[in-house]
């Protein structure tokens, strides 16, 4: 049986880290601060974290088939080149409700952009933790993040059936995706918002980037959006 080991590959205190997504040809991690507002990549050579800050919120970064990458940015759909450091929209939705943001977003097999609004949750377990970002491995179970509740679970999508459970050491855990060569590394994103002092100092490493080996199982790679 594989042993599983928790690493924080980066500490950077993102207020709302998400939307992780592995970039193969940069062999990167590259995830959002939306409140802190900034998109960050994290090289597995270097193991250093580069940021890139823009205007407004944002929620969801993408793989671009064409090259770079496409994020939710506010109201937006905008291209990200990354050498550049160049934000360009690519259309603007809601402009009458300048209150609303997207709040997630993720390419589909075909290669199109969802993102959505932010709308209602719904409590997943008795401890009041909230089932937040997911990915699907490639024996098609789902792993899943539970915002307070510091965990990511293995769940079974045709049961319902949890499968496996995997503590981390903060609590606002927010979403997974998994990464590495082979895809055989998770890779979590958490935040630190709403966390006084004294949570804080019991947590130092919140908002962090965190990397999980010996799983057992590998991921399906993400879809690049086609655009």
């Amino acid at each position: 049986m594989s042993s599983v080991k928790i690493e924080c590959v980066a500490s950077e205190g993102f207020r709302i880290g998400e939307s992780p997504v592995w970039d193969e040809k940069e062999g990167a991690l590259l995830c959002v601060d939306i409140t802190g507002r900034k998109v960050c990549r994290w090289s597995a050579a270097t193991k250093q974290v580069q940021t890139i800050s823009v205007d407004a919120p944002v929620s969801s970064v993408a793989l671009r088939k064409s090259g770079d990458y496409v994020i939710t940015l506010g109201t937006r759909f905008a291209a990200l080149k990354w050498k550049e450091q160049l934000v360009t929209t690519i259309t603007h939705v809601d402009k009458d409700k300048p209150n609303n943001r997207f709040n997630d977003g993720k390419v589909d097999p075909a290669g199109r952009y969802f993102a959505g609004n932010r709308r209602s949750i719904y409590r997943l377990e008795k401890e009041e933790s909230i089932p937040d970002g997911m990915c699907i491995d490639t024996e098609g179970k789902l792993w899943v993040t539970c915002y307070d509740g510091g965990r990511v679970i293995r769940l079974d999508p045709e049961t319902g059936k949890r499968l496996q459970t995997v503590k981390l050491p903060v609590d606002k855990t927010t979403s997974c995706c998994f990464g590495g060569k082979d895809y055989s590394e998770m890779y979590v994103t958490s935040a630190s918002d709403g966390m006084d002092k004294e949570w804080l100092s019991r947590q130092p490493q919140a908002g962090g980037l965190f990397k999980i080996t010996g799983l057992g199982v590998k991921g399906v790679p993400p879809y690049p959006f086609a655009g």
